[in-house]
């Protein structure tokens, strides 16, 4: 049977309580500093604070929980070792923790795990197991060695003891500001969120704490809207350390509790968030470290907050180094000061100089065109916005009066991720043709196999694929396929094991590669 800490099931806040204040998390753990962001205080008329959990030896609060429950283990659990299954943070924190104090550790990490988080888990003097294609698979076989081997399991987030050892930070905010209103909390599998929300309500029951969630892996809405934690069927990895397909029971007992909301975020306005903190503190967060302070920027948004004191959680800083290329391609869209839009003008003299003049002085981020020989061109381009949406519609309204047909491409994924390089691929033949997007795990070898497993028996008509520095590929592929072969396709595609849409329909491939 596979071992865990015993520990009291359903434990009331002041146990919670009782149990933080008995953690042994200082002995490795940083009492990290509350910073004010003046800038983002300044435009968003509160004062906004900063947690900065990237401050850990391990750059995240991870080592919070993993050190509380690891440090708590009998000699005999010790002696025996410990494993668990992470993709980052939980990994690190665990081998940090397991070799101060002498204890064996293994760590399951998917074999597309990015390779600067296997070699952190080395430097901390973890061993690494690579298997499995995601987190889940990963922790099946963490549960069998555990089984086999009478290690002890160390969970990432489902734990009273790793909660209680997160809370730690709850205690540390209340000694460092006790006049807060709200604090923004990331939410994973709810570990952290459980911790400081049922803490701050036992002691200060009148701050709000606010969970925010990925809108590509927010199990925690799922739960709340069943009713009990339920599995999603898929999750986005950009936001690697909160993609959880499944809360925990006991994360979500006290998530459902104590958190007075929930409000989620989409990667533009994660991206957005990451430029902010750097911009403020000079930190360089991950997606999932940025997702509290992109929850409480739509939060102010929405409810028209003015004059708080808010704080959010800094909650890690482990970042792919090439991330950084599309966090930049994509931040200025996140905080609305960009727009991407087609426009549609006839090729013929002074067209170009008449709808430039539409736009004035405002500044160019981006333009793609190229001529083609047709009566009309149509032109890929971004502006630099001061006044977010509202100054994008006067543009568009203002190109449309002037007789220019033109499209709002400013939420298009399509667009932001493939169409913008690919500008020069018009079709200049009729062809049968359909265009899909496709997503795939990135590893060494996985586009070959990718374009391997696609097989040979259709036409590809095109194709696009760009390295973001993310654990997923992104490619679009056009076919030339007739109507009789559809089905046959389809089928074949259902085989591959790929998610993938159909995306002809989207109206961005009819402007610029039909």
């Amino acid at each position: 049977m596979t071992k865990y800490q015993s520990y009291i099931h359903n434990p009331c806040p002041a146990e919670y309580l009782k149990i933080s204040l008995r953690s042994h998390v200082y002995e490795v753990a940083q009492i990290t500093p509350l910073e004010i962001m003046h800038k983002l205080s300044k435009r968003l008329k509160n004062t906004v604070l900063v947690k900065r959990e990237d401050r850990q030896p391990v750059h995240s609060f991870k080592l919070r929980g993993a050190y509380a429950m690891i440090s708590s283990l009998n000699e005999t659990q010790k002696s025996s070792g410990i494993i668990t299954a992470s993709a980052g943070n939980h990994a690190q924190g665990v081998a940090f923790s397991a070799a101060y104090l002498g204890i064996t550790s293994l760590i399951v990490m998917p074999v597309n795990t990015a390779a600067i988080k296997v070699e952190a888990v080395h430097s901390f003097g973890g061993k690494t197991l690579l298997c499995g294609t995601n987190f889940d698979e990963a922790k099946i076989k963490a549960m069998y060695l555990a089984k086999k081997y009478q290690l002890t399991f160390i969970p990432p987030f489902d734990h009273p003891t790793v909660i209680a050892g997160q809370g730690t930070l709850a205690m540390e905010l209340l000694q460092q500001d006790a006049h807060l209103d709200r604090i923004f909390v990331p939410v994973g599998g709810g570990g952290l969120a459980a911790g400081i929300a049922v803490l701050i309500k036992h002691l200060m029951p009148h701050i709000k704490v606010i969970g925010v969630e990925s809108t590509e892996s927010a199990s925690l809405c799922a739960a709340l809207s069943a009713g009990t934690p339920v599995h999603l069927q898929k999750v986005g990895l950009f936001a690697e350390g909160v993609a959880v397909r499944c809360v925990g029971n006991e994360t979500f007992r006290l998530c459902e509790k104590y958190l007075d909301d929930v409000i989620t975020v989409d990667n533009d306005a994660i991206c957005a968030a990451i430029k902010d903190l750097f911009e403020d503190v000079r930190a360089i967060a991950e997606p999932s470290g940025a997702l509290a302070l992109a929850g409480m920027k739509k939060y102010i948004q929405k409810y028209a907050i003015n004059g708080e004191r808010l704080a959010h959680i800094l909650s890690g800083a482990n970042i792919n180094f090439h991330e950084l290329r599309y966090i930049s391609e994509r931040c200025e869209l996140g905080e609305q000061r960009e727009a991407l839009i087609a426009i549609t003008i006839p090729e013929k003299k002074g067209s170009f100089l008449k709808f430039y003049k539409i736009l004035g002085k405002r500044f160019i981020t981006e333009f793609n065109y190229r001529y083609n020989g047709s009566k009309n061109i149509c032109i890929f381009i971004g502006i630099r916005l001061k006044h977010g949406s509202s100054e994008k519609n006067i543009i568009i309204q203002k190109i449309l009066t002037n007789g220019f047909k033109v499209i709002d491409l400013s939420n298009n994924e399509i667009a932001k991720l493939h169409i913008r390089y690919m500008i020069e691929a018009r079709l200049f033949h009729p062809l049968q043709e359909r265009i899909f997007s496709f997503e795939f795990p990135e590893s060494p070898g996985a586009l070959l196999k990718f374009l391997y497993t696609l097989g040979k028996n259709w036409n590809i008509s095109l194709f696009h694929y760009r390295n973001y520095g993310t654990d997923y590929g992104h490619v679009l592929a056009g076919f030339e396929l007739s109507h009789q072969k559809k089905e046959e396709f389809f089928q074949h595609l259902s085989k591959l094991g790929y998610e993938w849409r159909d995306v002809t329909t989207n109206p961005i491939f009819k402007v610029f590669l039909k």
